[in-house]
């Protein structure tokens, strides 16, 4: 139903018995994918012996990989002589994805237009499992660098965004999104419970907007809409979100609920 080849919300990708016994599929490409997605989530440049243990293959076999991407651009030394680090090519790939990326064409110019209206920050997270991974951020006055950054992702079952895609999916299938994820809470307000989340979706499904209070972060309020493809499956959502010194839940979703659903009924309708 869902795909299965993420590790956790990391992004990391592991091979699954089905994909191991594909004649067509090549697992040395795949390795070098998981030396690549040993990135995730790192605060430092790694090490051989980092690398070969985050991407789960042997030490000989990551220096083999590491030496190969090196040589191609995609890994370099730190600056420092401490590790590796990725290298500038993969920014080649970052481009081509977010240029020919369909859904992210044409949401761009009602993105801008609706980050003008509300003036907050405004998001598009691409729906990927257990995770939304961020495609477009429009930053407030407020955001620190970390969360700027596109390819930043979130798990689905806490973000306002997740639970706007979650409410277009079945129970079944938002409670197999929920109940396979690493619930570990970001604020002491994190909805971690299965019966809470599904009953938090199922709100969102019946007004047709999600509503999160300080879930990933304190001080945050957030409203989510889903973006749908022709069948009305759900490809990711619009976050729209504020300060709770500055507004109260209730007044910020009156005040943005209407402009995000707008923006995705033009998006949907492109």
């Amino acid at each position: 139903m869902l795909r299965n080849t993420l590790r956790a919300e990391s992004g990391v990708p592991f091979l699954s018995s089905e994909q191991r016994a594909d004649p067509l599929f090549i697992n040395s490409i795949a390795r070098a994918m998981q030396v690549l997605a040993a990135f995730h989530d790192a605060d430092r440049p790694l090490s051989l012996s980092d690398i070969a243990e985050r991407a789960g293959v042997d030490r000989s076999g990551a220096q083999r990989i590491v030496h190969t991407l090196r040589s191609l651009g995609y890994i370099q030394r730190d600056a420092e002589d401490r590790g590796f680090l990725p290298g500038i090519r993969i920014m080649d790939h970052t481009l081509d994805y977010l240029r020919l990326n369909p859904l992210i064409q044409r949401a761009t110019p009602v993105l801008l237009e609706l980050r003008r209206n509300v003036q907050e920050r405004v998001d598009l997270s691409l729906f990927d499992g257990q995770r939304v991974v961020y495609a477009a951020r429009m930053q407030s006055k407020r955001e620190s660098f970390y969360a700027t950054l596109v390819g930043h992702s979130v798990p689905t079952f806490s973000s306002s965004g997740g639970w706007a895609i979650m409410a277009r999916l079945s129970d079944e299938e938002a409670m197999d999104i929920i109940e396979n994820s690493d619930r570990s809470p970001f604020t002491p307000r994190t909805l971690t419970d299965p019966g809470e989340i599904i009953e938090e979706v199922r709100r969102t499904r019946a007004r047709g907007y999600s509503l999160a209070v300080e879930q990933i972060l304190l001080g945050e309020v957030a409203i989510g809409v889903a973006i749908t493809n022709p069948q009305g499956r759900p490809l990711g959502a619009i976050h729209v979100a504020g300060s709770l010194s500055e507004w109260t839940p209730e007044e910020f979703s009156t005040r943005m609920a209407p402009l995000a659903l707008e923006a995705a009924r033009a998006i949907n309708h492109y």
